[in-house]
Parts: C-alpha cells; structure tokens; sequence
C-alpha cells in the first residue's frame, strides 16, 4: 500500500469507536460490500447508506484522507494490489528492498503481518468461529484453493480425530458439487480463500449459503468476495518478501483453532485418539522404541 501497511477496511475496523452513530453506519455499509462499496460517486455511497454527503467527507477525513477522490485512489490500489501476480509482487519488493540478509527481513515481515492480524481479529469472533466447529450436531465442511488447499488439510487431518462428521472439500475439482448433495441448514464450511481468489470457491460457497450453511472464511487483508457470504471472517496479512504470499499467519489461527476445538471436545477426543492410537499399534504404522 503507498501511504500505510493497513488497508482502508483495517483503518474503518480499527476506529468504530471513535465515529459517531452516523459514520458508523456509513462504515458498516462501506464494510458490507467492500470495496466495491467505495468506488462509486460520493452521493450513491451516501444514498446507500443512508447517510448525508458531508457525513461522507467527515468519515473518509477521519481516516486520515484528504478528500473522497483521495479515499477512492487508495482503494483502486488495493484492488490493483488484489491481482497482483507473483511476478508483479516480487518486482514491487525487490525494487526497495533494504539491505540484510532475507532471514532477517523475512521473520521481522512475518512478526508484523502476525502482530497487525491478530490486532483485527475479536477474540469473541474466534471463540464463535471454535464453538461452531466444536458443536457435534453440525457437520463441517473444509474447503481450500490451489495454494491454501495445504491450510484446508491440515486443519481437516487434525479435525477429523478431534471430532466426528468432518469432510474436506477439493475446491478444484469438478467433483465438488457432489459434496454439497447432503449439506443443509446447521452445516459449518470452512474455507480458505486468498488472493488471487478462485472462481471455483466462490461458487461454492455460494451453492453451500443457498442450502443454509454457515461459512467461516480465512482470507487475507484485501478479503476474498467470500466475505459478503460468511458469518465470521478472519482476515490476515500475508505480504512479505517473496513473490509469494505468506501463509504463517493463516497457519497460526488454523493452529489455534486446532487446541481450542480439542479443548472444548477433549473427553471424546482423548477416546477417539485413543483407539486411532490402537488402530496405528494393529497396522505398525509407526516405529517404536520400547
């Protein structure tokens, strides 16, 4: 981003408290179908929301912008920020990156993407998020993309000795449609969706919302189209330098995710694990030393 590490949904998210009732509003709007939101002359934004032109001006002045055309350049740019190919991220990186050495600058890029997340993120939304998951009479979906199919299976291989009733979705392949046969209403899918965001998710997402399931969406800074679907979304920053994205964030909250839900369920997961332990003893899967 050019004149901040936060995106302007960030910005809206971190100052709530400061806005008055009816930049409050404005913000939900702008929140509710971002960024798209934004991109429109002032007056429709102001109409949509239900809010006065100069509320507009107001609100995007509180968020350190010197007028809406100003708002709106910053927004283009984190849609233009949102396709970015591998390529056109490492070029942008490159071009200023500050000497030392890439283990150092690496870490100190994860540290912060780390700190500003988990600044975002409301610890009642994520005990939510972990009660729904943990709730035996809802059965759960996971789904991934192309790279954040390796977030989807790790939390689904450790999901299904946690509980029972959890399925992992291959969002790109054409047999995921299958998998939507049984989901109904109390369904959980849980979907991991960063930039750049894929067609096929969208759609399933989509699909599972028409048949009365819940989404819970990992997603990064600029937030996948999921958003607008899912009842809890969790956003992570993942720029570092590297013509990839990074996922340790992501990974920290699936992470998480993983002990609360066992924490919540541990009597019937400690027995489940216990005859997973019998089962690995009968097939001499793992070696052991004693």
């Amino acid at each position: 981003m050019s004149r901040t590490d936060l995106t302007i949904a960030e910005r809206i998210q971190s100052q709530l408290d400061t806005l008055t009732r009816a930049e409050r509003q404005l913000a939900h709007a702008i929140l509710e179908n971002y960024p798209a939101s934004g991109l429109g002359p002032l007056s429709a934004l102001a109409r949509d929301a239900g809010v006065s032109g100069p509320t507009v001006l107001r609100m995007v002045q509180k968020l350190g912008y010197s007028g809406y055309p100003d708002f709106q350049a910053e927004l283009r740019e984190e849609l233009r920020a949102k396709v970015k190919s591998p390529i056109a991220k490492y070029d942008n990186w490159a071009e200023g990156a500050p000497s030392g050495h890439i283990l150092n600058r690496f870490t100190e890029a994860v540290i912060d993407n780390i700190r500003h997340s988990l600044a975002q993120i409301e610890p009642e939304a994520f005990d939510a998020a972990c009660a729904l998951i943990a709730d035996p009479d809802r059965k759960v979906h996971i789904v991934g993309g192309r790279i954040t199919h390796t977030l989807a299976e790790y939390l689904y291989l450790h999901m299904q000795v946690i509980r029972p009733g959890v399925t992992h979705i291959q969002s790109t392949s054409n047999t995921w449609p299958h998998d939507l046969l049984d989901a109904g209403p109390g369904d959980i899918f849980v979907i991991f969706d960063m930039r750049r965001y894929e067609n096929n998710t969208l759609k399933l997402a989509e699909m599972a919302v028409a048949r009365g399931a819940q989404i819970i969406l990992f997603t990064d800074q600029w937030r996948s189209p999921i958003h607008a679907l899912a009842g809890i979304c969790f956003s992570s920053r993942i720029v570092v330098p590297s013509a990839w994205d990074s996922l340790a964030t992501p990974q920290l909250l699936v992470e998480t995710m993983i002990s609360a839900v066992q924490g919540l369920l541990w009597e019937d997961t400690r027995r489940r694990m216990e005859t997973l332990e019998e089962m690995f003893d009968q097939t001499k899967l793992f070696r052991k030393f004693t």
